[in-house]
């Protein structure tokens, strides 16, 4: 047996409560605490020795939320008034897309979002155009 495996046999006690993919909500919520814990010890350190665990226990709990808790699609007007309330804005606070008109006929369904305006909202919100489209 190689130096690495038995390292790991003697730790494995410690550390496999982390090193499982989640099966039920319990595991979930388990790993999604540890991650949190990680990334406040990690911070924005990339080459944190912890990083590669870091990386696995993300993309498990990541995994799990597409699989039990997905998204709603949303169309990008709903997008955008969720947007909108969760930074306590008004028509009057969004001059990308153009006059408080403008915004009320996009709001309402009147009108569609251009290009122009959908680049100026993302990078408002700092999120993805496909947010919007």
């Amino acid at each position: 047996m190689s130096a690495l495996i038995e390292q790991v046999a003697a730790h494995w006690a410690f550390v496999a409560p982390l090193l499982r993919k989640p099966k039920n909500e319990e595991d979930y919520d388990r790993l999604v605490a540890a991650l949190d814990e990680l990334l406040e010890w990690v911070g924005e350190d990339e080459a944190h020795p912890l990083m590669g665990l870091v990386d696995i226990i993300g993309e498990w709990v990541e995994a799990w939320d597409h699989q039990h808790r997905p998204m709603p699609k949303v169309t990008g007007v709903e997008a955008l008034r969720y947007l909108m309330r969760e930074h306590g804005m008004s028509q009057s606070d969004l001059p990308g897309v153009g006059t408080q008109s403008v915004v009320s006929e996009v709001l309402s369904g009147k009108r569609q979002l251009n290009l122009r305006q959908i680049r100026w909202l993302a990078e408002r919100f700092s999120v993805s155009v496909e947010t919007f489209i």
